[in-house]
């Protein structure tokens, strides 16, 4: 048995899961998620708490175990709080800004970046060197702030370019000047 998967999944005060053949919908107070599960488990709530089973002990099912407990427990957690990727801009002339649904990049090309905002995801630059990446779907904010940070990742010798909050860029020595 799965060690993630008989772990319960608390459920918060106005979140309602729904499962419905291989479709799960969590309800809560920032919006609606749904998710596709595999069949061959089952799914038990009592008092505030979901717990994921197993229909029969096959090698696959006891592989998607946890699988689908950590996938339900991040809609949980997307539709009452929310998941957040924070990207910061480094290098001189870089800047991003947000106008209306289109995120305007500049990262010394020719001509700026428009990266189109999808629906379900909320973009927004506190500043000018930063993009905080929101919404429910842990998986799309990861994507969407991938995409992002694939325009301009940063380069090695002066570290320009894109990157995670917190992310540490490898850095090359340039070249030895005059021997």
């Amino acid at each position: 048995m799965s060690r993630i998967g008989k772990n319960p999944i608390s459920l918060p005060a106005g979140v309602t899961v729904k499962v419905d053949g291989n479709t799960s919908v969590v309800k809560g107070p920032k919006g609606e998620h749904k998710q596709h599960i595999p069949s061959g488990l089952t799914f038990d709530e009592t008092d505030g708490v979901l717990t994921v089973g197993v229909e029969n002990e096959t090698k696959a099912n006891r592989a998607r175990h946890g699988l689908v407990r950590a996938l339900i427990a991040n809609q949980v957690i997307g539709v009452t709080e929310g998941f957040v990727k924070k990207l910061e801009i480094q290098g001189v002339g870089y800047r991003a800004a947000v106008k209306g649904k289109i995120l305007d990049l500049q990262l010394q090309f020719s001509h700026p970046v428009e990266y189109p905002i999808p629906a379900d995801i909320q973009i927004e630059c506190p500043d000018n060197t930063h993009i905080n990446v929101s919404g429910v779907d842990k998986q799309r904010v990861g994507q969407i702030a991938s995409e992002i940070r694939a325009y301009r990742k940063p380069e090695p010798y002066k570290g320009k370019g894109i990157r995670y909050v917190g992310e540490e860029v490898f850095r090359k020595a340039g070249k030895a000047a005059g021997k």
